[in-house]
C-alpha cells in the first residue's frame, strides 16, 4: 500500500535586497542609490570596495540624497528601473 501525500508547492521567487546611500534624487518618483560591496582579490588577497549604482522607483518622493535606502527587486518599471523602495533607514542630517 502506497499513500501519497499531496504537497502544494507555491511559486515563490527570491527577491533580492540591497541597502545603500541616495545619490540623487533630481527625478520625478525615480532616485538612484549607490551600493557599495567590499571584495577581495583572487590572487593578493587584499579587500577594496566597488560600487554600483541602481536607478530606484520611489513612489512617494520621501527620499532625499544622503540618505540610507533599502530597496527589492521587482517588476520593471522602465528601460532602467527595476528595483522598488520598501523603506527609509536613516535620513540624512
Amino acid at each position: 500500500m502506497t499513500t501519497q501525500t499531496q504537497t502544494t508547492k507555491e511559486a515563490q521567487t527570491i527577491k533580492r535586497e540591497f541597502e545603500g546611500v541616495v545619490a540623487s534624487s533630481k527625478s520625478e518618483k525615480t532616485i538612484h542609490v549607490r551600493v557599495e560591496t567590499v571584495k577581495m582579490h583572487p590572487k593578493y588577497k587584499k579587500q577594496y570596495v566597488t560600487s554600483k549604482k541602481y536607478s530606484v522607483h520611489d513612489e512617494k518622493n520621501e527620499a532625499r540624497e544622503g540618505d540610507i535606502v533599502r530597496f527589492r527587486e521587482c517588476r520593471p518599471y522602465s528601460k532602467t528601473k527595476r528595483w522598488y523602495m520598501t523603506a527609509v533607514v536613516k535620513k540624512a542630517a
